[in-house]
């Protein structure tokens, strides 16, 4: 086994989570709260010295920038939540930092979201190279790949007919909009496989460390 301290600690608090598989007991609770409290402390210091230093502190106090006062105040009115009395100044801020927010990234969502994926459609629509292939080199491989590009196609009408829901949804338009049904199953299933393989290899990832750099037995 490990004679590294820092070793065995890690092994144990990896322990203590994963006795939650259990069931909820003070070993996880522990580890939970640790976590929690250790990500709060360095996040803090990482704010400070990163962003509030060197964008608030140091222009306002050392270069004269006067006019942060302004953010200064709203950051401190966003602290007043913590007091019942006085918690309504919060939402001046909060109004402010939503309201910048949603016009700031709506442009970027609707450039990243919206006409970048209504270009790359468009031009799968016009793309041929895939069927030449197919045709001087028949192949299943190739036939997937050829085929994808209207699959796609079909996807991205179909879904968003399910999402068109000033016409009800009957006949041709209901069967086109339950093809859209379809293809957004596999789409949040394929999303949701892979959330779960990323888990699974953190999974993995402490198993090994726990065999490994702590028990030593492979």
């Amino acid at each position: 086994m490990s004679t590294d301290p820092g070793v065995w600690i890690a092994a144990f608090l990896t322990m203590c989570i994963l006795s939650f598989l259990y069931r909820d007991n003070p070993f996880y609770r522990f580890a939970e709260h640790l976590f929690i409290g250790v990500s709060a402390a360095y996040w803090a210091v990482y704010y400070y010295y990163n962003i509030l230093q060197p964008n608030l502190i140091d222009p306002m106090f050392v270069q004269g920038q006067l006019l942060l006062i302004i953010p200064l105040a709203l950051g401190v009115m966003m602290l007043t939540r913590l007091f019942p009395k006085v918690g309504w100044m919060s939402r001046w801020p909060l109004a402010f930092i939503v309201g910048t927010y949603a016009g700031y990234n709506l442009i970027i969502y609707l450039q990243s979201d919206a006409l970048d994926q209504v270009t790359a459609t468009l031009v799968s629509l016009v793309q041929v190279e895939a069927w030449q292939t197919l045709f001087q080199h028949p192949s299943f491989v190739n036939f997937l790949y050829a085929i994808g590009v209207p699959v796609v196609i079909m996807g991205v009408i179909t879904g968003i007919i399910y999402f068109f829901f000033s016409k009800e949804h009957k006949g041709v338009f209901g069967g086109l909009a339950k093809i859209g049904i379809w293809f957004l199953m596999v789409a949040f299933g394929a999303s949701f496989g892979y959330t779960v393989m990323a888990r699974i290899s953190l999974l993995i990832g402490r198993v090994y460390f726990l065999l490994h750099n702590w028990l030593q037995l492979i």
